[in-house]
């Protein structure tokens, strides 16, 4: 009988999956957290009706890929997740209370009338800063990494509350936004569109005042990390990551400031957060648990990530071809006329 834990290396495989259902996430719904951040200060009660319903579609299916992040870790990487789940524990109930806010806001908007929308229009806003916020301080702390002692963590139940997870929670909450903001761009025109298009213009500001943070802190957390980025021959290698970044940069700023530009500013503001992403994962390449555990000594038994991995292949195609659908079928401009 073939052995497929053998022939594969399964736990860069799963790593792989996982890195990929976690930056979906970060994008699919990170659109719609950024929407929700800005939707208080919309110009008009018509300006929120179109924001809302520019992502009615898609914003629960979006977080399909939260679940198969955190599932997958749980499956594949048992002794990550018992790990790391005790030491972000109350960032991520934060997180979770904040998704239900912005669910239950979402439901009961579309049903209420006069002055209780305000209500929801707050607790919608403020359900999507909490997770957005909890998301960051959370990939800050895991960047930093966590106090192990064995294989459990011995760290406090606060220590994930640092500065540098402060920032890049700030971080977030701006990429978040100018997602949102060039979302908005595509799907929307008019008044909300001339409001994204000033919205995504600051955004663009402080995505690239965090991220140049981020990147000259980083090296710093660990000699291994400054040594991979800054010795010969990976420096070479590697340059194209940040070169390639500033010019996108450089293309949204100049597409916020065209009228005719309504699409590629949404795809530029999702390549700087691939680039983002990039750089993080080749820094923290092979540690599942920063430079405490790496991913083949998280993984579970090969024949368990086997039977894992046949469940999961089929699946894959099915749900990136109904998002793909769903994206597909609701192309063009959103209305502000009630279609939930």
């Amino acid at each position: 009988m073939f052995d497929f834990s053998s022939a594969l290396d399964l736990p860069l495989i799963w790593g792989l999956l996982i890195a990929a259902a976690v930056f979906l996430y970060v994008l699919l719904d990170g659109f719609d957290l950024g929407l929700g951040i800005l939707f208080p200060f919309a110009p008009s009660d018509k300006s929120r009706d179109r924001m809302m319903n520019s992502i009615a579609p898609f914003w629960d299916g979006n977080e399909t890929w939260l679940v198969l992040g955190g599932g997958g870790l749980f499956a594949a990487f048992p002794l990550a997740y018992a790990v790391l789940m005790p030491a972000f524990y109350i960032p991520i109930i934060l997180m979770l209370l904040g998704l239900i806010m912005r669910g239950v806001a979402f439901e009961f908007r579309f049903k209420a009338e006069g002055n209780s929308r305000r209500l929801w229009d707050y607790t919608f806003h403020f359900g999507s800063l909490i997770a957005a916020l909890c998301q960051g301080m959370v990939l800050g702390a895991f960047v930093q990494g966590v106090e192990v002692s064995g294989r459990n963590f011995a760290g406090g139940p606060f220590d994930w509350a640092s500065a540098f997870s402060v920032m890049t929670g700030l971080a977030v909450v701006a990429g978040y936004v100018l997602l949102g903001a060039a979302w908005l761009i595509m799907k929307t025109d008019g008044e909300t569109q001339d409001w994204a298009r000033k919205v995504a213009s600051y955004a663009l500001g402080l995505v690239g005042i965090f991220m140049g943070l981020v990147s000259l802190s980083v090296p710093f957390l660990n000699p291994a990390i400054a040594s991979f980025w800054f010795s010969a021959p990976n420096i070479f290698f590697l340059a194209p990551v940040p070169l390639l970044t500033a010019a996108l940069f450089f293309l949204l700023w100049r597409d916020l400031h065209r009228a005719d530009a309504e699409y590629r500013p949404f795809l530029t503001a999702m390549g700087i957060f691939a680039l983002g992403y990039l750089g993080l994962a080749l820094s923290l390449y092979p540690w599942i648990v920063p430079f405490e555990i790496d991913i083949w000594g998280a993984a579970a038994a090969g024949t368990s990530l086997s039977l894992l991995l046949v469940g999961v292949l089929p699946l894959l195609p099915i749900i990136l071809g109904y998002t793909a659908y769903s994206y597909y079928v609701f192309r063009g401009k959103a209305g502000h006329e009630p279609i939930y």
